[in-house]
């Protein structure tokens, strides 16, 4: 059967391939996919039972249960102050990678191009492409702590670039962008006339500086597609229900591919995402409170054992250098998959070059934890460079 150049040109997912090896084995712990190890709070979960049981089976608005819209727009706005019409300005998405993927397919002519900062999450380049985009990569630098920089994108730019996709705090290294610099990047894309993306899944797992919504900034709302939702803040990666919010214009075209090929986000999720807005945030900040511990204890146990890694400020990932050891970051991740049975992500496999790992610190621990399992500590993970330094 002939299939479709660009799907052939692009491989698997490096990291669905080699989970997939991961899900053949074992007694293996995963610091890899990004997915919190927290269950639902129950409060969602019985939201979306009792939606069940009053018989909610339907489908929903093709933009989404309007009362769930509106209260997708109070909270941008309590939070964030940005101001969005829920009747034509809010779309509700399969998860933020539909989201995604329809702002893409909506804003972008054959050819043009994506500025996309690196490192960064494994879809942006093929959805990109799927989308007949041109991605144009702009590395991180460490000494940055892996952060988009203005400067870096200006040079980035052509008479071709279209639009700019950001992704702060920054799956997978966890750094994120000061007001300061998205100050810069605002006017950068208004004095290029470009649309900006961005992806704030993680906007409430920031633990330093206080979250800047890109679209709050002088300026930028009229240009920015906000692509956010539930998966990481509430625990909700398996309910797949997320959001945008943007110019009318914008989100009325990402609405009429959506129509065509998704209808409407299912129904009990966006039930659950509504019990989230209304009364999640408790269980919210508690899960944050312990993603910000682990940030403390895994940042130390790599550094305390001679790799470096740098703090991040955001999400709940660490992104260890691991060159002292003198092995690639595949090597290592083979190695430590192998003899320890513990599974981290390669970060080529996230587009950045050898020598860094991509963790998520969903279930590292303290070894001398109740119940822990001292392979997930991060003493025993970085123990991998005194073995094969």
């Amino acid at each position: 059967m002939r299939l479709n150049q660009v799907v052939q040109a692009i491989p698997p997912s490096g990291i669905r391939r080699f989970f997939d090896i991961v899900s053949q084995m074992d007694d293996v712990i995963s610091l890899g996919v990004g997915e919190p190890d927290f269950v639902t709070p129950w409060r969602i979960r019985e939201a979306a039972i009792y939606s069940l049981e009053k018989g909610y089976t339907t489908y929903t608005s093709n933009s989404g249960l309007l009362e769930l819209r509106q209260a997708v727009a109070a909270y941008l706005d309590r939070h964030y102050g940005v101001e969005y019409n829920p009747q034509n300005e809010v779309l509700i998405t399969v998860g933020v990678s539909e989201g995604l993927d329809l702002a893409l397919r909506a804003v972008l002519n054959p050819g043009d191009e994506v500025i996309i900062p690196e490192p960064c999450y494994v879809s942006y380049r093929p959805c990109t492409l799927f989308a007949g985009g041109v991605p144009v990569p702009v590395p991180g630098r460490a000494e940055d702590g892996f952060a988009a920089r203005a400067e870096a994108i200006a040079a980035a730019i052509t008479p071709r670039t279209r639009a700019l996709l950001l992704n702060y705090p920054n799956n997978p290294a966890g750094s994120t962008l000061p007001r300061a610099e998205l100050l810069k990047i605002a006017a950068l894309a208004e004095r290029h006339d470009l649309v900006v993306l961005s992806d704030e899944i993680y906007a409430k797992l920031s633990y330093g500086e206080p979250h800047t919504c890109f679209a709050s900034l002088p300026g930028a709302e009229g240009r920015t597609l906000l692509l956010s939702g539930f998966s990481k803040s509430h625990a909700m990666t398996g309910w797949r229900i997320g959001y945008a919010a943007g110019p009318a214009e914008a989100i009325g075209a990402m609405t009429k591919i959506h129509q065509y090929t998704m209808l409407s986000a299912p129904i009990t999720a966006q039930m659950a995402a509504l019990e989230a807005l209304k009364n999640g945030g408790s269980d919210m900040e508690e899960m944050v409170a312990q993603y910000n511990e682990r940030r403390r204890l895994v940042v130390a146990g790599f550094r305390a054992m001679g790799l470096d890694c740098f703090e991040p400020q955001g999400a709940f990932y660490a992104f260890p250098s691991i060159r002292a050891t003198g092995l690639t970051s595949t090597e290592f991740a083979e190695a430590l998959l192998r003899e320890e049975r513990v599974a981290v992500i390669v970060a080529i496999a996230v587009a950045l070059g050898v020598g860094y790992l991509a963790i998520t610190r969903r279930d590292v621990q303290r070894a001398d934890a109740d119940g822990g399992d001292p392979r997930a500590t991060p003493e025993m993970i970085s123990g991998r460079s005194a073995q094969h330094g």
